[in-house]
């Protein structure tokens, strides 16, 4: 007897387990049970689960009986023919849902040439073992498969026409890319998905050589007159809100130009911007720190003793102001309120962001890096033909990655740019590099890619052929003026006096254990001694005791808080996170001496 389980739960025993399983089978195939539900045979423990939950994550397969496809010809012309539906296949048991448990028990090829008598299923498409977005790389088949999956990650950060009604949306920390274009290498799931409407990417002239050493590991060597004819240009809009608070006791927030008699009143320059309802105006050029939203609020304790005092009317300052390190233009406002009647006012900034040094770039073979140098047009190396490229890409990061689907889409995009249209690159089903190299000859090229190129700032021929062509380059989300963070003084913390963290804040940037050790390899003792200087403190010690002295400033003398005025006092030199540690102590009970020694 072989044990049955319906959704996890034991319903009894069967005696022919094959059987019985079969049977379950073509009762589904028939309609007779649903189509969602799955059966799988665990041959270890020889039992049986039968699965109709939700949540479980199903796929259509084609089946196949004696090595040969069920899903005949006849069917493929009758479906676009719209004759027969996908659902009436299913009815029919050509298609069939399986999940994957079932899956354990199924044999599933590629396509038809690898079928043979043991397969159970066939993919309706080779393309169908791809995600959505894995679909869209050009000559996938011919990358590795870590690289396939970066490449899929990569093309969501990428910069691109997210929405066509962004100018109505406020959006947190989105970008549009100023002259998106289609890729000239496609793929079919680019007309499926309608590409052309919100495309995210550029095509650039791309030479894979090495450049100065400026394009070392990942970086990227880009001609900074594509830059300046509008390369990679975008826009950053960045929202800010503001809510009128409604507090106990009837007090409520204001919106307004802050008062002078405000507590935490900053100073007239930063409120210029602000119009009479204290809102900035459209237009308004921005920096860090200037407020863009004046706002007071009630005081933040109100005591019943305090009702009537003069401290209890006092307001405190609660205006908004433009974030650490930021800077642009106010893009959009929007006045409105919320559910419970509370007025809302929203102000939409926006950055022109032109490409720097440090701003992320990738292609879509997961091949990602970071502006390296922004070569003159005139010093870029050229071609016979007197091509200048976009990009140049270190040839060092195609053997280790072995993505060939790189150099393949160069080789394409080549022919395409000189053919005037797109090459199709679907995966499995790609347009042949035999063919990519006979049409490079015709144009009057070497087939290989490869093309004569000058020194361009000596004019000097170079000894090697480089390989040259075209490639679509993404514009990644993550660029340097969005990370750039420098403090000198600032904000430190009440307990340690050590500074603050976070950029936001604008606080300070930790030096770490291995920072510290390169200083000291470095030879570097004195920057050493100044980098951990955050929060140095001078402190009487107290000779005899080696306890904290108590200085008296009026009398201008310190006194040992165990042996009284008739001790050495001496002013040391420590952190004040020591301090506090020696404080801490002391509230145990315990007794901190410390022995000092001269220096000299």
């Amino acid at each position: 007897m072989f044990d049955v389980y319906l959704n996890e739960k034991f319903v009894g025993n069967v005696e022919n387990i094959d059987g019985f399983v079969k049977d379950v089978k073509e009762k589904r195939r028939t309609s007779k049970f649903h189509p969602d539900m799955s059966i799988y045979h665990n041959e270890e423990f020889n039992e049986v689960y039968i699965n109709t939950t939700k949540g479980r994550s199903i796929r259509l397969l084609v089946r196949v009986e004696d090595g040969k496809s069920l899903m005949t010809k006849e069917c493929v012309d009758k479906l676009v023919n719209n004759e027969i539906t996908w659902d009436s296949l299913i009815k029919e048991g050509i298609l069939e849902y399986l999940d994957a448990s079932e899956e354990e028990n199924a044999l599933v090829a590629l396509d038809e040439n690898e079928l043979t008598k043991d397969h159970t299923h066939m993919e309706i498409s080779s393309i169908a073992i791809l995600g959505l977005l894995l679909s869209l790389i050009p000559y996938s088949n011919y990358g590795s498969s870590s690289r396939l999956i970066r490449g899929n990650k990569i093309q969501k950060q990428s910069l691109g026409l997210y929405s066509s009604n962004f100018h109505s949306r406020m959006d947190t920390d989105v970008s549009i890319l100023h002259y998106p274009q289609r890729p000239l290498v496609k793929s079919f799931m680019h007309d499926v998905l309608n590409y052309d409407k919100h495309p995210a990417g550029q095509n650039v002239v791309i030479a894979i050589m090495s450049y100065k050493g400026y394009n070392m590991e990942d970086a990227i060597v880009v001609n900074k007159g594509s830059v300046q004819r509008g390369f990679a240009r975008s826009t950053f809009f960045r929202p800010y809100l503001t809510e009128e608070m409604r507090y106990s006791g009837g007090l409520v927030d204001e919106i307004s130009i802050p008062d002078k008699e405000v507590k935490g009143y900053k100073s007239e320059t930063d409120y210029r911007l602000l119009e009479d309802d204290g809102i900035v105006y459209t237009g308004a050029k921005v920096n860090q720190e200037d407020v863009i939203i004046g706002k007071t609020s009630p005081p933040r304790f109100l005591g019943e003793l305090e009702e009537f005092s003069v401290a209890a009317s006092t307001r405190r300052e609660t205006s908004t102001t433009v974030k650490y390190g930021e800077n642009g233009i106010v893009d959009t406002i929007i006045i409105t309120e919320n559910e419970d009647g509370n007025k809302i006012v929203q102000v939409k900034m926006r950055d022109n962001r032109i490409a720097e040094i440090g701003d992320k770039f990738a292609s879509r073979h997961g091949q990602k890096g970071v502006i390296g140098m922004l070569v003159p047009h005139e010093d870029m190396p050229f071609t016979a033909s007197g091509i200048t490229p976009d990009l140049i890409f270190s040839p060092h990061g195609i053997p280790s990655r072995m993505t060939i689907s790189h150099l393949l889409e160069a080789l394409a995009g080549k022919v395409s740019a000189l053919k005037g249209l797109q090459v199709d690159s679907t995966t499995f089903d790609v347009y042949p590099e035999e063919k990519l190299r006979d049409e490079l000859e015709k144009f009057g090229f070497k087939d290989n890619g490869t093309e004569i190129m000058y020194n361009g700032i000596t004019g000097e021929r170079y000894e090697v052929r480089i390989f040259v062509g075209n490639m679509y380059y993404l514009k990644l989300e993550h660029m340097v003026a969005n990370k750039l963070h420098a403090r000198a003084y600032g904000r430190i913390q009440l307990l340690t006096r050590q500074p603050v963290e976070g950029r936001g804040k604008g606080g300070g940037l930790r030096l770490g254990e291995m920072e510290k050790d390169c200083f000291i390899a470095h030879g570097a003792s004195l920057l050493l001694k100044e980098r951990f200087d955050s929060d140095r403190t001078v402190l009487p010690i107290s000779e005899k005791s080696g306890l904290v002295a108590i200085h008296d400033i009026r009398k201008n003398k310190s006194t040992c808080p165990l042996y009284g005025e008739n001790v050495e006092v001496n002013n040391v030199e420590i952190s004040y996170a020591f301090k506090l540690l020696l404080d801490e102590l002391k509230a145990l009970c315990i007794y901190p001496k410390l022995e000092l020694k001269s220096k000299y």
